[in-house]
């Protein structure tokens, strides 16, 4: 069974919409305590949205902390309490996409940076797709507002992860678990 990790206190360094940041003190095995930062995150959802000619759909975006745009799937925060991670998936399919989806089934599920984060991810594979009317589409905003939506073969992507032109750790796992699942 092992030992129990017990939090002896827990200090709150930032409270913020996305995540907050706690010290928390814990105790160790070796008798002793130690401080340890933890994001708390609220978790999100990710898309491996697949076509009938296994075509997945990915979106470059751009990503602040990295300065740069970068390739990624349709995903986004588990952010409406209650809500069910499914309906979660699809309406950030429909929001960043223009996508619906007749079938969506759980994929895969990953903790992201489990060493300092409590993000929990929940991959989500779509078939089924069929485009949102332009009557219902989502207005798109801030760094969405221009997001590159573009086709690829599964393979080519896989190929892509592999030449290190995919790097978002959750599209990394979304995408060779769909492959993996065919």
């Amino acid at each position: 069974m092992g030992f129990e990790h017990e939090v002896v206190k827990s200090t709150e360094r930032y409270r913020g919409a996305i995540f907050d940041v706690v010290t928390d003190e814990v105790t160790m095995s070796d008798g002793g305590t130690a401080e340890r930062d933890v994001v708390r995150n609220k978790g999100a959802v990710v898309v491996v949205a697949l076509d009938e000619q296994d075509r997945v759909v990915l979106i470059k975006q751009y990503r602040h902390a990295l300065g740069a745009r970068i390739w990624e799937l349709p995903a986004g925060l588990r952010d409406v309490d209650g809500e069910d991670p499914a309906l979660t998936a699809a309406r950030e399919l429909a929001e960043e996409v223009d996508l619906t989806a007749g079938r969506m089934d759980r994929l895969i599920e990953l903790h992201t940076s489990p060493g300092f984060s409590t993000e929990h991810v929940l991959i989500y594979l779509a078939r089924e797709l069929a485009p949102v009317p332009d009557a219902e589409r989502h207005e798109r905003t801030a760094e969405e507002a221009d997001l590159e939506v573009v086709r690829v073969g599964l393979d080519e992507a896989v190929a892509m992860v592999f030449r290190g032109e995919i790097t978002n750790a959750a599209a990394v796992a979304g995408l060779l678990a769909a492959a993996q699942s065919r």
